[in-house]
């Protein structure tokens, strides 16, 4: 019996996507549109942020046959449009018609990561429709460049249909118009809330949006303001592995290897380099070229080992900014506060990394309980949660308690990690990996955000205790101030409404208003008018010369006999206090 012969075949990567599109989350129609539209979007913000350009994104899915009977899923017309740079004609078929091909293959910040998004979108329609893709691209020059074209899956390779140049009229940017089967009955919710979340992250960007049902979705711009562009920058000495060494010692054109350590790792300098080559034992005077394998191996090894590297800087990243963010949250959720926390940078396995961390709190928008918007890179991470660092965090590492936030409280949590390479778990971008550093940085910031709501929610507490004060006493001293007027005997109530406005406004009156024995407060200008002052001590000179003249004319025992027999009352006091000079008797009358 004769063996059977295995034969052996290659395949294309857009054949691998085509038989395992899963992976790319092109997995059901409801996911493959959500997918699709995400995709697009998020090239189109990355070619005008690269650019420097305020984006203008237009998006409208459109239902292919005009039979509203018939039932998802069912074919749909996507297009997204937006006011970028455009793309160069001649790469224009290859962008969207080749998997891994793209402008996204350097060490920077993207959205965008494995460079086969766009080309996803179209194969997907392309296998589900057999409808060509219709792109339209100007790069501000006057003219604009049409293509219809399909995708030789075998080949990766795009195929032409009809190409034409026509006026642009004064706009730039790329138009994707791809026809796919999708479901958007069940993945409304979703592209709606990724809409609404990108809103949150970009506010500087204008989104319009209309769906399959007609209805017109706006965002608006609120800020004009947009994160720096990162720079591309060189690989870190602790990221760096051999097949990357190896690829860098073929390229050198570097005379020594002290020269090829400067001039190809991130922030190593030539103190730097001739340190550690001191410290690996390699001749600063080499040539990189003539390395052997067994030398790089070592070479990486000690690259690993060696402590004392720069970190990695921040100018290949571009984080959102607490400003940038703060006006997003305030724009879409509404809260009736809000904080941002933003960390250092850092970095893992030699791949610099910035978190940013926002709390908002309260408001309308917010639904009760913790809601939690994931980002990396900008991109809005919406299906597997429950698999993300973040949810581990908040669920199993942070006590609520401690930060006095009630389970049912409206509360919105939003992480954003951005890195040159995010360590996604799919190559889908859905959520990330549990690497320690992030995860450190992610539960600092989180912490960080989370006091600073704690003091608000103290602050709440103190002005709600003073408000329920205010509600008792505003109950109770109008009926005390009635009792008291009554035993006193007064004319008037007193004037509690002043202490009630001293609780209220936090100023002490009390001074003022209180009297001991309720009586109500003098009707008289305050003691400290000084006017008032001068003249009422006059007044009361005159008075006590008259009295000394009436005194000195009347008989002695007539006086005596008058004090026994008015020896309580307050005239018979002021009579009495005469007697002992003027000094004595201004005094009783400022303060009597």
């Amino acid at each position: 019996m004769s063996k059977k012969q295995i034969s052996f075949s290659e395949i294309s990567p857009s054949e691998f996507f085509y038989r395992n599109r899963d992976l790319a989350g092109f997995s059901n129609p409801s996911r493959s549109l959500y997918s699709a539209m995400r995709e697009l979007v998020e090239n189109s913000l990355d070619a005008c942020e690269m650019a420097g350009i305020l984006p203008d994104i237009f998006i409208r899915i459109t239902p292919l046959d005009t039979d509203e009977s018939k039932q998802d899923p069912k074919p749909y017309i996507l297009r997204v449009q937006d006011n970028g740079p455009g793309i160069d004609p001649k790469n224009l078929s290859y962008a969207f018609g080749r998997v891994f091909y793209g402008s996204k293959f350097k060490l920077r910040q993207a959205r965008g990561m494995f460079g086969m998004g766009g080309t996803m979108s179209i194969l997907y329609g392309q296998i589900t429709t057999n409808r060509p893709v219709k792109l339209m691209s100007s790069i501000g020059d006057g003219k604009a460049i049409q293509l219809q074209m399909m995708i030789d899956i075998r080949k990766n390779a795009p195929i032409v249909m009809d190409k034409q140049v026509v006026p642009a009229e004064g706009i730039s940017g790329t138009s994707v118009e791809v026809a796919m089967e999708g479901d958007y009955f069940r993945a409304a919710s979703k592209i709606q809330e990724y809409l609404r979340q990108t809103a949150v992250i970009t506010p500087y960007a204008n989104i319009v949006f209309i769906d399959a049902l007609g209805r017109q979705f706006f965002y608006e711009r609120v800020t004009k303001e947009m994160p720096v562009p990162p720079d591309e920058t060189l690989p870190h000495p602790y990221g760096i592995d051999v097949e990357a060494l190896r690829r860098l010692l073929q390229d050198s054109e570097e005379e020594t290897l002290l020269k090829f350590m400067q001039q190809n790792f991130h922030r190593v300098g030539e103190n730097t380099a001739r340190r550690f080559l001191e410290f690996s034992g390699f001749d600063p005077n080499m040539k990189p070229k003539s390395m052997e394998t067994l030398q790089a191996v070592s070479l990486v090894e000690a690259l690993h080992k060696y402590d004392n590297f720069l970190k990695p800087d921040a100018s290949c990243l571009s984080p959102i900014g607490k400003e940038i963010l703060k006006k997003g949250i305030e724009k879409e959720l509404k809260p009736e506060f809000i904080t941002i926390s933003v960390r250092p940078p850092s970095a893992y396995s030699g791949f610099p990394f910035i978190v940013e961390v926002g709390i908002a709190y309260g408001g309308k928008a917010l639904p009760p309980g913790l809601s939690l918007l994931r980002f990396a890179n900008r991109i809005p991470l919406l299906y597997d949660e429950g698999s993300d660092i973040s949810f581990k965090i908040l669920n199993e590492d942070i006590d609520w308690r401690h930060y006095k936030v009630r389970t049912e409280a409206p509360l919105g949590v939003i992480t954003h990690v951005c890195s040159t390479k995010v360590p996604y778990k799919t190559v889908g971008k859905e959520y990330l990996a549990d690497r320690p550093e992030i995860e450190r940085e992610l539960k600092n910031a989180l912490r960080d955000a989370l006091r600073q709501l704690q003091t608000y929610l103290s602050r709440q507490g103190s002005m709600a205790a003073v408000q329920r004060k205010m509600g008792i006493y505003s109950k109770y001293l109008p009926l005390i101030a009635q009792f008291v007027t009554e035993l006193s005997g007064a004319k008037s109530l007193p004037k509690y409404q002043q202490l009630l406005d001293s609780d209220s406004d936090g100023e002490d009156k009390t001074a003022e208003t209180i009297d001991p024995v309720g009586k109500p407060p003098s009707d008289e200008p305050p003691a400290d008018n000084a006017p008032t002052v001068k003249k009422t001590k006059a007044k009361a000179k005159d008075k006590a010369a008259a009295k000394k003249k009436e005194e000195a004319k009347a008989p002695a025992a007539k006086t005596v006999k008058v004090e026994k027999e008015k020896k309580t009352t307050p005239v018979e006091k002021k009579k009495e206090v005469g007697k002992y000079g003027e000094k004595q008797q201004t005094t009783f009358e400022d303060f009597g």
